[in-house]
């Protein structure tokens, strides 16, 4: 005989249903703040690679100074589209100011601009990134932080172009304006991994070939070195630039130091170490982990450096080509340390769930 339900039992039961459904309910505005954060961190990191393109070719075009002041341009937050709209001493007010053979180029100086303005709009992008991630703290409180420190790098990162226009573009300044770039890519990929996280725990790396992580701290130093060699063969082609002129372009391979010819042929030796990588991979884990997928993509990213790089050490420095290099020496940075976020947190949900098995054993 069933016994009549008591009043008690009646509120045990629905608080139970109101904590399930409450449960439920959070969990599914969790995953749907998760899928909005991740999707706005590609978008930012769409724009700071693309700002990056962008300031290569400023560089490569020789538009650094189209702008000889800052934060405006001419002394106009609108740049002017002729010479005749600036007063007729501007070349000599600018050589007072130790910026001597100021002339106006229409191209340079939009160039230019259009790179500030990108630069300005990379600010708004990770202040949204920042406001998305707020729901995130409870989540995980690093993403938080770690998007916040994005956009305060973002605004050391404007003071640091204004020094680079101060310095009259010293190729130090513009190595380290474009080093804080790649530590805001790192710091943004960190935020986005973190947010990613669930999506790499449900992929153990049970399987996988026990020298790949050693092969990956291999692979990941080869980068920094090349990399490392990449920003002092720029610094020496500027050098090369204020000495030689633009003219002479393709004899610039002439007056190149030895390390440059480090960095060209090093490259087999990175595009060799990725290969291994990426056929370890292949060879435990299969066509379709994550981890081989990104490791196949920056094979494609690679093989770009690779192509672009002998087509400037070989077809005489083409300027269009130097923003491609720079381009794909970025991208590969930041996939590799993808790649490597990725692979820590596959590998320890792996590590958990062995000991939970020994543990249960």
């Amino acid at each position: 005989m069933l016994r009549p339900r008591s009043p008690g039992d009646r509120r045990r039961r629905t608080a139970l249903f109101t904590q399930i459904m409450t449960t439920d309910t959070l969990s599914q505005a969790s995953d749907l703040a998760l899928q909005r954060y991740r999707r706005m961190a590609l978008i930012t990191l769409a724009a700071v690679y693309f700002l990056i393109l962008v300031g290569a070719t400023v560089r490569a075009s020789g538009a650094g100074m189209g702008c000889p002041d800052w934060p405006t341009c001419f002394g106009q937050w609108i740049p002017p589209t002729s010479e005749a709209q600036l007063p007729g001493n501007y070349q000599q007010v600018y050589a007072d100011l130790g910026y001597a053979d100021t002339r106006f180029n229409v191209v340079k100086t939009w160039t230019e601009y259009t790179n500030r303005l990108v630069g300005v709009s990379i600010g708004i992008l990770v202040f949204v990134t920042v406001l998305l991630a707020w729901p995130l703290r409870g989540y995980d409180n690093t993403i938080l932080k770690a998007s916040a420190a994005a956009f305060l790098m973002v605004g050391f990162q404007g003071w640091l172009g204004a020094r680079v226009v101060a310095s009259n573009l010293q190729p130090g300044m513009i190595t380290l304006h474009m080093l804080m770039a790649l530590a805001i890519v790192a710091t943004l990929l960190f935020a986005l991994a973190q947010s990613r996280r669930g999506i790499m725990v449900a992929q153990p790396v049970t399987n996988i070939d026990k020298r790949f992580e050693k092969w990956l701290y291999i692979v990941l130093g080869l980068t920094v070195f090349q990399v490392a060699m990449g920003t002092q063969v720029r610094e020496m082609t500027d050098l090369i630039r204020q000495t030689q002129g633009e003219d002479l372009r393709s004899s610039w391979i002439e007056y190149m130091p030895w390390f440059f010819y480090v960095h060209r042929s090093f490259s087999a030796v990175v595009l060799f170490a990725n290969l291994w990588l990426a056929w370890l991979l292949v060879a435990s884990l299969g066509w379709q982990h994550t981890l081989t997928r990104l490791t196949l993509a920056m094979l494609v990213v690679i093989g770009m450096a690779v192509l672009s790089g002998a087509t400037l050490g070989h077809l005489g420095m083409p300027a269009l080509v130097q923003p491609t290099h720079l381009l794909a020496a970025s991208l590969l940075f930041g996939l590799q340390f993808l790649i490597w976020m990725s692979f820590r947190h596959c590998r320890d949900c792996s590590s958990a769930e062995s000991v939970g098995s020994a543990a249960r054993d």
